[in-house]
């Protein structure tokens, strides 16, 4: 599987010194990357119209990271050498068979001038009222930085998911550590966090296929891989790029500062005995790690309780993960309590969800109509939605489809949903920026609902006699705190936390230690979500929309 996500940069050793003294030039700021100011006063030169520029940049800048790097630019000036050539602009032209080896850089008219204009030394200018004058080079006037200053500095800004990072650290943060949302929500993010790539995980029995759907994406086993008809997967295996192939264990990847995993430390030593990342060069884990789940138990192996909490781990890896496919066989229909448990955990992430009936070239026509019934049916019953979950068809490993099976009809569906659900993964790194922002607007109002829930309960304990009455009544009628909290400040309820597990966290906690209300952290975040991140989405969107 291809992604195409990426720039395709193939151009000579001739034409890369061009592009790398062009780039230089119109990199105003020199650090490395061209923002959409700078971009459009440099892309004007090609005399090409704004509708064509508008695709040159959302194709060179197919991540929306709001800038281009040097691969993306020359990815950009090729673009605007085959729209200068009279080729219609789309997606699939990187793809398409032009050889981009010998594509002569675009004529930009002005722009040899403007170069030797910015090397040529200046010139001293006479005094005025006794005071030097100072001539700045064309190009401070031509890319000058259109930046100003913002209430969180977006003048230092130099992308989308660098701005969140700043957002976070002077607006979010400090609301989550006085309040301890990470005791009670999710850990604090780090650097690691906003920079990871995006994680598709696999959730399913044992057997149904996952650590070979992994194999069949990437053409080959990645270190450490166990395939057979038993449970060999007993653990959570992290595959993602890396110089060479090796298994990493698990407590050395949690303490790693450039890995995302520091949060899983939570779940103790007996998890993390159970954790290990597999890492290996490939150039589609450069865009994706996935994420190996042991099998879920089902019968009597399910009564084998687990040294980890094993729900718990999914749904912290569901919060970080960009997609999360539930893998079914023919064979296996069943939902186990374990498996209803997993799929429970999910709740919040239901957009993230794609189910796969894998196998289903192992039964005829007539039996696959029967089983996808069935496990609609078992869906139905489990995740307590009104709208159909979308369910992908098909054998995904590396033997041709067993025709003798599933008949010419199925084989010709198997090839479409196997595509449809190809397409979905290549759609994973392009909506990556999109999904962090998402994710970060939902954590800063569930940060905000949980810095009201824990005030308040400290408001309504006692200053002096009865405070473990009060806090015992308080946590027994937790539904009944929230109502109210509901009323009083006009909140969503489908913001709240689950009353059972906040409960459970709660109490372990004194009641009356915890901070009063500071409405100015409250504002601070109301601003950054009301003002400071369309600020950011607006400064790094497509500079010709």
């Amino acid at each position: 599987m291809e992604i195409d996500s990426a720039p395709i940069t193939r151009c000579s050793k001739e034409h890369q010194n061009i592009y790398q003294q062009w780039f230089s030039f119109a990199d105003s700021d020199g650090d490395g990357r061209l923002t959409g100011g700078d971009a459009t006063k440099f892309f004007s030169m090609s005399n090409l119209s704004r509708q064509d520029l508008k695709l040159v940049w959302a194709i060179a800048d197919s991540k929306r990271q709001g800038f281009l790097g040097f691969k993306e630019f020359v990815t950009a000036m090729q673009l605007v050498s085959l729209a200068q050539a009279g080729h219609t602009l789309s997606s699939d032209i990187l793809n398409a068979e032009v050889d981009f080896d010998n594509l002569h850089p675009p004529a930009m008219v002005g722009l040899d001038e403007a170069i030797t204009a910015m090397k040529r030394p200046r010139k001293s200018e006479p005094e005025q009222n006794g005071i030097p004058a100072v001539q700045s080079s064309p190009s401070a006037s031509w890319f000058s930085s259109s930046k100003s200053a913002k209430k969180v500095s977006l003048s230092a800004v130099t992308s989308i998911i660098d701005g969140l990072k700043k957002l976070y650290v002077q607006k979010l943060k400090p609301l989550e550590v006085t309040y301890q949302f990470n005791d009670f929500v999710s850990p604090l993010l780090t650097n690691s966090d906003f920079d990871a790539k995006p994680m598709v995980m696999l959730l399913g029995q044992y057997s149904t296929g996952k650590t070979t759907f992994i194999k069949h994406l990437l053409r080959t086993s990645y270190p450490g891989a166990h395939i057979g008809p038993e449970p060999t997967t007993d653990r959570f295996v992290v595959v993602m790029n890396g110089p060479d192939e090796r298994s990493i264990p698990g407590n050395t990847v949690a303490v790693q500062a450039d890995m995302p995993f520091s949060g899983l430390t939570t779940f103790g030593t007996a998890f993390l005995s159970k954790f290990e990342c597999s890492q290996m060069p490939h150039p589609l884990l450069e865009h994706i790690t996935f994420v190996d789940t042991p099998g879920v138990l089902s019968g009597e192996k399910q009564r084998t309780q687990r040294s980890y909490d094993f729900t718990g781990v999914t749904s912290w890896f569901a919060a970080k993960c960009d997609l999360i496919l539930l893998l079914f066989d023919p064979h296996k229909l069943d939902i186990s309590d374990e498996f209803k448990r997993v799929i429970g955990s999910l709740r919040g992430h239901d957009d993230k969800i794609r189910v796969v009936l894998n196998k289903a070239d192992q039964v005829d026509t007539q039996q696959l109509m029967r089983v996808y019934g069935a496990l609609m049916w078992s869906l139905g019953k489990v995740l307590n939605t009104p709208e159909v979950m979308r369910v992908y068809i098909g054998s995904f490993n590396d033997k041709p489809i067993n025709e003798s099976a599933a008949g010419p009809i199925g084989k010709v569906l198997f090839e479409k949903e196997q595509d449809d659900l190809l397409t979905d993964l290549k759609n994973i790194p392009k909506k990556a920026c999109d999904r962090r922002i998402n994710e970060f607007v939902k954590r800063a109002r569930a940060a905000k609902i949980h810095a009201y829930i824990i005030s308040h309960l400290r408001k309504e304990m006692p200053a002096m006699m009865g405070k473990a009455k009060t806090q015992q009544r308080l946590i027994d009628n937790l539904s009944d705190e929230f109502a109210k909290l509901q009323r009083e400040h006009h909140l969503p309820p489908g913001d709240f936390p689950n009353v059972e597990h906040f409960r459970d966290v709660l109490s372990g906690y004194s009641l009356d230690k915890f901070e009063k209300l500071k409405p100015k952290m409250i504002q601070s975040v109301d601003e950054m979500l009301g003002y400071d991140i369309p600020d950011l989405l607006k400064n790094f969107r497509n500079p010709y929309d």
